[in-house]
């Protein structure tokens, strides 16, 4: 469902304000006469694929409410997750670098609100702007730090640290403390075995640092799952902190009393 005329005065919901995206929220302020009237609300249902392997990048994405798994495809229809976008940032980097299609693609994981704008108006504006591009490409190097940090993780680390990273670098990205994917899907994107991942969550339930029912993983003790993560989830936050800071600390939504 698209809000082609958006009207911040209205928006009662944190997703429909475009400023609960961190990207969006850093434009220089005299940039938004430029942004605003291409600027798009978007409901965005669990499932929908934002960007197609090898299709035309017409659009930028800047999720609120929701995450987006960036996945690459194989041959027999099989995906891996090797990033995860969420308030923090856009999808899709690749127009950054001068490309017009991508052979990932962008699926959201859990639903909610995020805004669009057309790749064109946004390509314009960083040619024109310094600021606008600085930005952009410190956000791209955050997800190539993601992009390579996750392919160490998923090489080296237990399945139960793995899954330690995953769920908060989901908490970091969204509102709230619940992430509503199923454990079937988290092993899809994880790229292991169902029972693998049944026991990593036994294994984090037992330590009082999750529960997970019905579909729905809720994170109770944050400290505990940032103790038991490996190294990689620190790497992570210590990069995008250097490069967008405030951008992934907890608690990143614009309402919560303790946001920066």
């Amino acid at each position: 469902m698209l809000a082609t005329n958006f009207d911040r005065s209205r928006s009662l919901d944190v997703g429909l304000d475009p400023m609960t995206n961190y990207l969006l929220r850093s434009l220089p302020a005299e940039e938004w006469q430029y942004w605003q009237p291409g600027l798009e609300s978007m409901e965005l249902r669990r499932g929908m694929i934002l960007c197609k392997s090898g299709s035309q990048l017409s659009h930028l994405y800047f999720p609120t409410t929701v995450t987006v798994s960036l996945t690459q495809l194989t041959d027999n229809g099989t995906s891996t997750e090797f990033a995860v976008v969420g308030n923090d940032g856009a999808v899709s980097v690749a127009l950054f670098l001068g490309s017009q299609t991508t052979p990932s693609q962008a699926i959201v994981q859990t639903p909610g609100h995020g805004f669009r704008i057309p790749a064109n108006l946004v390509l314009d504006r960083f040619a024109r702007c310094d600021d606008v591009k600085h930005l952009m490409l410190r956000y791209t190097q955050a997800m190539l730090t993601q992009l390579a940090q996750t392919v160490v993780c998923n090489r080296h680390h237990s399945i139960d640290r793995q899954l330690c990273r995953w769920l908060l670098m989901r908490l970091d990205r969204m509102p709230g403390n619940e992430v509503p994917i199923t454990q079937q899907l988290i092993a899809d994107l994880l790229g292991v075995r169902r029972e693998s991942v049944t026991e990593a969550v036994q294994f984090l339930q037992r330590a009082g640092w999750i529960v997970s029912a019905r579909g729905r993983t809720t994170v109770i003790d944050r400290r505990g799952l940032e103790t038991h993560a490996c190294e990689c989830y620190a790497v992570l936050r210590r990069e995008t902190d250097r490069l967008l800071p405030s951008a992934s600390q907890p608690g990143n939504d614009p309402e919560s009393p303790d946001s920066p």
